[in-house]
């Protein structure tokens, strides 16, 4: 990557965030058609940290995200999401909430008829309140920061598929969100992009530690999150030395057959002799 970018510095209410849980399920439960997708999960995501859901097609992953933000409703149980219960919310409320959530969608989910700037600067446009020179410069802040800031004036269709993928998530930071949710960000991208993608996650959790759900088919994603930081003096992704952990807290959860099959950090995962766990991370 180039020289290193100008950073977005958080706002006052980031600085003086109380310790909390950014995410919490209990006990939720939801099928589709009598078809049980999620049967009893419970986890936590304590706030500045990362996790990364993992699991076969179909065992639920994206559901937990829309659910996580009110996109969909349990059949049962409780969650919780940056202390609002959203389970018990109006429509209206969830609004509110929404806007302090950035969102990186399956196949980056740009307007093809806008530019890259309007595509970035969506959402300041939606809610309204920021000066035109404002969204100006947090368009170009976030760009440089995904190093893309000559896109500006391009459409999707002139992007290839990992550049929409890094507009997708300076549109997500733009607001300056307290929680990130990855859904399969390196979905359809061969390995060498993903692989930028992931060094792109990472340099946002390392830089802003801010508390994010990720969710991904690739195990080459998890692995090279759990082993790799992101060092500012030189603007790069660097492997961790042996033994030594990550400045934020990493770790997983599995889904198996509606449930929680694992939840733990990246040694406990490592060190796992549950079978299923064992073959699956082989």
């Amino acid at each position: 990557m180039s020289a290193p970018p100008t950073l977005i510095e958080p706002s006052a209410a980031e600085a003086t965030q109380p310790a909390r849980e950014a995410i919490v399920f209990e006990e939720v439960a939801i099928a589709f058609e009598d078809k049980k997708v999620l049967n009893g999960i419970t986890f936590r995501l304590p706030y500045g940290e990362s996790k990364i859901i993992l699991g076969v097609a179909g065992s639920g992953k994206s559901t937990l995200l829309k659910l996580a933000i009110g996109l969909l409703r349990p059949d049962s149980g409780r969650i919780l999401t940056l202390g609002e219960d959203v389970t018990s919310m109006k429509e209206e409320e969830l609004f509110d909430l929404r806007r302090r959530v950035g969102i990186v969608f399956q196949e980056s989910a740009l307007f093809d008829s806008l530019r890259v700037r309007e595509n970035v600067a969506f959402r300041l446009y939606e809610e309204g309140g920021t000066r035109e020179s404002e969204i100006e410069d947090r368009v170009r802040e976030v760009l440089r920061f995904v190093e893309l800031e000559h896109t500006l004036e391009m459409f999707p269709v002139e992007l290839s598929g990992g550049m929409r993928r890094r507009v997708a998530i300076a549109r997500a930071i733009i607001t300056k969100p307290e929680v990130l949710l990855y859904d399969s960000p390196t979905g359809g991208l061969d390995p060498v992009t993903s692989t930028t993608i992931i060094e792109l996650i990472i340099k946002q959790r390392d830089v802003y530690k801010t508390s994010a759900l990720l969710v991904t088919h690739r195990l080459q994603d998890a692995f090279v999150m759990a082993t790799h930081y992101f060092d500012q003096r030189t603007n790069k992704m660097e492997l961790l030395p042996p033994g030594e952990r990550g400045e934020v807290p990493l770790s997983f959860l599995i889904l198996r057959d509606g449930k929680v099959l694992f939840d733990g950090d990246t040694q406990q995962l490592a060190h796992s002799q549950d079978q299923y766990i064992r073959e699956y991370i082989s």
